[in-house]
């Protein structure tokens, strides 16, 4: 049997930059003395002209990409999630949010797996910062494929778009030849009766492993990937919350404000159903290796079977 695939999607960000920056002129990409680690360097080589170190400066790099596109161009700017949605939140709100500028920002390092930088690097709170923007598109990318795919659709959008992306390297999964994504369309990646599993990016892969041993012990888990938070997929969201009568909500974010309150927000008005929230219990995080935060917080295959089977 051959090794999955592994590429994280801080890489798929940087590589898929490249390949757009041929076909679009108007494309130009932002940094914030971070293109080692966001992986806007590829962009940076192949288009030296069109890439703007901002140096660390962030709120002032997220007025520069509002300004640009007043102009015509297409930004891209470029940083870790922690300085994207936090210290540069007045920016964002203000000059991107409120005057709905066509920004994308893609926030790379999110979540506990950017390992040992610690708490203070470990942003959990973006997705929920983000979705409370007005009119701000917040996507978080499961994997390579789907990174890839999510740079490309916030491009042709007309307007603010937040990108999320990791630093640890993620199986690719969405290897589906028919595979095809769409801002605010959820994707059902495995069908089940007895619980519905909503997970969004690297734990989309843990709740398709904790699938596979709930069906060991007789449980049939629906997984759908939930790749975009905002707009929600709330028609997919009710449909499956009543196809099993039970749902479970997984993300490498906190349980408040991020894919789990999303969820519960859409089944409180239109399906109430039970739902237990998976995710960073309202913690920070701590200094260690990503593998072994994912396992202490219960956010790999196993951590989140066991609280599926104890709930179910």
């Amino acid at each position: 049997m051959s090794e999955v695939k592994k590429i994280a999607t801080r890489e798929s960000y940087g590589n898929a930059l490249a390949e757009l920056g041929a076909e679009h002129e108007d494309l130009v990409v932002l940094d914030a003395d971070l293109a080692g680690a966001t992986k806007t360097g590829v962009f940076k080589k192949a288009f030296p002209d069109r890439h703007i170190d901002c140096g660390i400066a962030e709120c002032n790099m997220m007025g520069i990409a509002a300004g640009l596109s007043t102009t015509g161009k297409v930004p891209f700017a470029s940083t870790f999630a922690m300085f994207a949605s936090g210290r540069a939140y007045e920016q964002v709100r203000n000059s991107i949010g409120y005057p709905h500028m066509n920004v994308k920002i893609g926030a790379t390092h999110a979540g506990i797996s950017v390992g040992e930088d610690g708490a203070s690097h470990q942003c959990n709170e973006d997705l929920a910062l983000m979705r409370e923007i007005p009119g701000m598109v917040v996507i978080n990318p499961a994997d390579d494929v789907e990174a890839r795919a999510a740079v490309k659709a916030a491009y042709e959008y007309v307007g603010p778009v937040y990108l999320r992306f990791g630093r640890l390297a993620v199986p690719v999964i969405n290897t589906n030849p028919d595979y095809k994504f769409e801002i605010g369309k959820g994707i059902t990646l495995r069908e089940g009766t007895d619980v519905t599993v909503f997970a969004t990016g690297l734990c989309v892969n843990s709740a398709l492993e904790a699938a596979e041993m709930l069906a060991a012990d007789g449980i049939s888990a629906k997984i759908i990937n939930i790749h975009t938070i905002k707009p929600l997929d709330e028609e997919l969201v009710v449909s499956a919350a009543k196809a099993t009568g039970k749902v479970v909500t997984v993300e490498e974010h906190s349980v408040i404000g991020g894919l789990g309150s999303a969820v519960c927000e859409t089944l409180c008005a239109k399906a109430p159903t039970p739902v237990l929230r998976i995710g960073v219990q309202d913690v920070f995080g701590e200094s260690g290796s990503a593998v072994a935060l994912l396992e202490k917080y219960k956010l790999d295959g196993k951590g989140v079977y066991e609280q599926i089977k104890a709930w179910v």
